[in-house]
């Protein structure tokens, strides 16, 4: 047994370095976004409690950000906690927030956020979220304010529609206090309040869904126009290395026209 698993681990090995040669000198998306799914159904596939897989799930982001920097991607954003979420059952929703506590209490002591000066926001209707968890968001992004080389954003409390609903009622109020007018408004203007309105380059290049769902469930409605979707078989806590190198791949061999 233990022959067969060193020597599939050796197999899986040389394939991803085989991989890494296809990508590294091709067009790098500049901006993933990842739909984590299936932690659930893996954690129930594995005997255990549903809200288990959550917590596996979360250590997978680690080695997510470490393999984007390692590839030179800019921005990574994650969909983790949609507002369809909170229907779950009360001790889902409540392990689940613990964890994204946990989670940002690392992010503060992260090394690799520092180094490479990751930028970190919490993208939502944050008011939704539990106030311990609010001011942890507001020491994780007081402490990566200044940082400009990376972006990390996680989606809590999020909804595509809320966003786009988000944005209009501000700029409605901006123009009932007289800042801008209604001829002022246009797509670049749209985009200064949308949740993304920090980024460099607020469009994904990449989307990639993970447990085999096909759709993208609310995430990043506006902002996805023209990003290229990957859906792949693996649920979330089983993502692989390999995985986002595929993805990678599939993206290089498109060919973005963006209509023309």
């Amino acid at each position: 047994m233990l022959k067969d698993l060193l020597s599939l681990l050796g197999v899986y090995k040389l394939y991803e370095k085989w991989l890494w040669s296809q990508t590294k000198n091709g067009v790098k998306p500049e901006h993933i976004a990842l739909i984590l799914d299936g932690n659930r159904r893996w954690a129930v596939d594995h005997s255990l409690k549903p809200w288990m897989g959550h917590y596996f799930g979360a250590r997978k982001t680690e080695d997510l950000l470490k393999w984007c920097l390692r590839l030179g991607v800019t921005s990574v954003t994650l969909y983790a906690f949609s507002m369809e979420n909170f229907n779950r059952s009360c001790k889902e929703v409540e392990e689940l927030m613990t964890i994204f506590e946990e989670k940002m209490r690392a992010i503060l002591k992260n090394d690799e956020i520092h180094k490479h000066r990751v930028k970190v926001k919490v993208i939502g209707r944050l008011n939704l979220l539990p106030e311990k968890l609010r001011d942890l968001i507001c020491e994780v992004e007081e402490a990566t304010a200044d940082y400009d080389q990376h972006f990390l954003n996680v989606a809590l409390a999020y909804g595509g529609r809320a966003e786009i609903v988000d944005a209009t009622r501000e700029i409605a109020r901006n123009v009932k206090e007289g800042r801008i007018t209604p001829e002022d408004i246009d797509e670049d203007v749209f985009e200064e309040f949308l949740y993304t309105s920090h980024m460099p380059k607020q469009d994904p290049d990449l989307i990639i869904r993970v447990s085999g769902e096909e759709r993208l469930s609310g995430f990043l409605l506006y902002q996805s126009a023209y990003s290229e979707l990957c859906f792949l078989d693996v649920y979330w806590p089983e993502f692989r290395c390999i995985d986002l190198l595929r993805a990678i791949r599939i993206y290089q061999k498109r060919k973005r026209r963006f209509g023309k």
